[in-house]
């Protein structure tokens, strides 16, 4: 869709900034979408340059789809939902970025998903990609569980089963595990033929890029292999436990998203699978639904001082 950079009336800019790539969409007051764009990592902790440059190269794609310029990205009103903020330094960190919008509310990924999986009404979400967690938003009650990061949480994630795939495929190259497909499977994607050239391929990897690799332990489990399944069960098993200790505030909906939420589904308990809902709308939709419900909060309190 192509909008001239007259377009009057206020813009929104949603975006979603994962640990693996930044969406962006710019919406008008009718929540008419003008344009989408797509950028790197936008997670804070993978650092401030890489996060900020994914936003704007993201913005500037979703511009040019508009048919708008880079001048007009002064004129959006944004709303951030960012991986990594949750952390109490990097939410101010992002919020002392100078950025060039006219406006920048900054909240966690995982609040946006939730806003965008439930039309801003009540309910629970999981985002199981390169990280995972959870939040229910009930009645004002808010419980958010995971998202501390990887390696040291994000259980049951695609860099999680990632790692798995990597460590499970090493013990069976020295011979400490029994033959598992995981080892030929990653040897083959990499075309390398040994444990060395394994590790090597590894060795500075960040969350993404193990993350790349978990569909591997998903196609082995499909075939029927013992390693992959215990892994994938093991995995199951994390995001079965963040499910049930959201359904402890009754939420209305739940709802799973990520790019890895539809390979882990079948593996779920039944309770968790048949209390699955589809996500009414994007997370970064929900990124404008925050946005404006803080530009619209920022006004009523500025007509009340006046």
């Amino acid at each position: 869709m192509t909008i001239s950079s007259g377009q009057q009336g206020p813009l929104y800019l949603g975006i979603d900034g994962g640990g693996s790539k930044c969406r962006v969409v710019i919406v008008n007051a009718d929540n008419q979408l003008l344009g989408e764009g797509l950028g790197g990592p936008a997670n804070p902790l993978r650092g401030m340059k890489i996060a900020t440059d994914s936003i704007l190269t993201a913005t500037q794609q979703a511009l040019t789809a508009a048919g708008m310029t880079f001048n007009d990205m002064s004129r959006l009103i944004a709303g951030a939902g960012l991986a990594g903020v949750n952390m109490p330094q990097y939410f101010r960190l992002f919020s002392e970025w100078k950025h060039p919008f006219a406006a920048f509310y900054l909240t966690t990924d995982l609040h946006i998903a939730c806003i965008g999986a439930h039309n801003g009404g009540d309910g629970a979400v999981i985002i199981a990609g390169t990280g995972s967690c959870g939040l229910a938003d009930v009645k004002g009650r808010l419980l958010d569980i995971g998202g501390h990061g990887f390696p040291y949480g994000d259980n049951g994630s695609g860099a999680w089963f990632g790692m798995q795939l990597v460590h499970h495929a090493l013990l069976q190259q020295d011979g400490l595990e029994p033959s598992t497909l995981l080892s030929s499977l990653l040897c083959q994607e990499l075309c390398v033929s040994n444990s060395l050239d394994i590790v090597s391929h590894f060795m500075h990897a960040t969350p993404t890029v193990y993350a790349r690799y978990a569909p591997l332990v998903f196609s082995a489990a499909e075939q029927g292999d013992a390693t992959a399944l215990a892994i994938v069960a093991q995995g199951a098993a994390f995001i079965n436990e963040i499910a049930l200790k959201l359904f402890e505030l009754s939420p209305p909906r739940f709802s799973m998203i990520g790019g890895l939420a539809y390979k882990l589904v079948p593996y779920l308990d039944s309770k968790v699978q048949q209390a699955l809902t589809p996500a009414l709308a994007a997370p970064e939709y929900g990124a404008v639904w925050f946005a404006r419900q803080q530009q619209a909060l920022l006004t009523a309190a500025v007509a009340a001082q006046s």
